[in-house]
C-alpha cells in the first residue's frame, strides 16, 4: 500500500490490480495456482482464492495477506 495504494476493493480486484502493476499475466501466477485454467477461474469469479494462494500471493507481491480477504 506504501507504494500502490489499493482501494476497498474485491480479492480478484486487487489480484488484477497487482498483476497489472506488475505487468503480468495470466501463464505468469501459473507457478502459484498450479495451472492456467485455475488462475482463470479465479480470475472470472469461478473460483476462490484459497489459503495456501493467498499465501504465496502475498509473499509473490510482497503485500500483507489481508489484501485478499
Amino acid at each position: 500500500e506504501k507504494h500502490h495504494p489499493i482501494p476497498d476493493a474485491s480479492p480478484v480486484e486487487v489480484l488484477r490490480a497487482l498483476m497489472e502493476a506488475n505487468n503480468l499475466r495470466q501463464k505468469d501466477l501459473v507457478p502459484i495456482f498450479g495451472s492456467e485454467g485455475i488462475v482463470s477461474e479465479v480470475l472470472h469469479r469461478k473460483r476462490d482464492l484459497n489459503k495456501g494462494h493467498i499465501e504465496k500471493l502475498s509473499k509473490r507481491f510482497h503485500v500483507s495477506p489481508a489484501v485478499f480477504f
